[in-house]
């Protein structure tokens, strides 16, 4: 008897387990791991309809799964670091839990594979970008003149301008999206919205620290930055603006600045089409939302 209610209760602590697959999305990664003896998938295809097969099993036993990017370099350094056989399917699960505590994830909700491999990618990109903006941030140092902490100074100057562009929206659904380009590469946030009040948004606090990330790391590092948004309101026109980044302060574009932001391919620098029914406006002056300093930090 006691047997028996000892095996139904580890069976009831097994539904309480949650798990994570790190997934291989990219054929080039996964061909990359077939070096290994241990890992024994020989055809991608095959591989992600079995984790497919596996992500719908584990849902119908009512347990939740969340999906990682498995990344094989990162993979190898890891291995590296920690002293283990990259050929072994334990040091593949020590990599996944590792992921599944640091790295970027998305739960599984039964949508199909097809749809949740772009999800997870986007996901994985906006991670690396706010860590590495992050890593911006921590590596500004402390100000040559007056010893501030550069990188929390910006981050401070960036959150009350991203307030002053929520005020300065107006009415309506607003996409932003940051763009600040370091020397390393270019780093992108976006941020949803909408205005309920003049000074009450539905914003989502995640985005909003990321995007005032990226935009901090343009100011520590007095990158080029800049920021658009574009407004929807039902039975209008979608309004874009924007504004450039000077020193600490957001400049307003132009209807014509606008319009050259939004209609260039970023990589090529080719003209996009416009897209009808948008507007393409100046952008308001922005309000400060808190004192201004003419001081400007410098590291040593």
């Amino acid at each position: 008897m006691a047997h028996r209610k000892q095996t139904t209760m580890r069976g009831a602590l097994r539904r309480e387990i949650t798990g994570t697959i790190a997934l291989l999305t990219d054929e080039d990664d996964f061909s990359a791991m077939r070096r290994y003896r241990s890992f024994t998938f020989d055809d991608h295809p095959t591989y992600l309809a079995e984790v497919e097969g596996l992500l719908k099993t584990l849902a119908s036993q009512g347990k939740h799964t969340t999906v990682a990017l498995f990344d094989p370099e990162e993979y190898a350094e890891f291995c590296t670091d920690t002293g283990i056989e990259p050929d072994a399917p334990d040091s593949r699960n020590r990599f996944t839990a590792a992921l599944a505590a640091t790295g970027a994830t998305i739960p599984y909700g039964g949508q199909p594979l097809a749809d949740l491999v772009p999800e997870l990618v986007d996901e994985a990109v906006r991670h690396a970008t706010v860590e590495f903006a992050g890593s911006l941030l921590t590596r500004a140092g402390d100000c040559a003149s007056c010893g501030d902490d550069i990188g929390k100074a910006a981050f401070e100057r960036a959150s009350h301008l991203l307030v002053a562009v929520l005020h300065a929206a107006g009415p309506g659904a607003h996409h932003l999206v940051c763009s600040t380009t370091t020397e390393e590469e270019t780093l992108l946030a976006a941020l949803d919205t909408t205005t309920v009040t003049h000074d009450k948004f539905r914003i989502d606090e995640t985005e909003a620290l990321e995007f005032a990330t990226v935009l901090a790391a343009g100011i520590a590092t007095t990158s080029p930055a800049g920021l658009v948004m574009r407004t929807s309101i039902p039975g209008s026109q979608d309004r874009v603006r924007g504004w450039r980044l000077r020193g600490e302060a957001l400049h307003p574009l132009t209807a014509s600045e606008v319009f050259d932001a939004y209609c260039t391919d970023a990589d090529s620098g080719d003209l996009i089409s416009p897209e009808p029914g948008v507007e393409y406006c100046p952008a308001p002056a922005l309000e400060p939302t808190r004192p201004s300093s003419d001081h400007r930090h410098g590291t040593h």
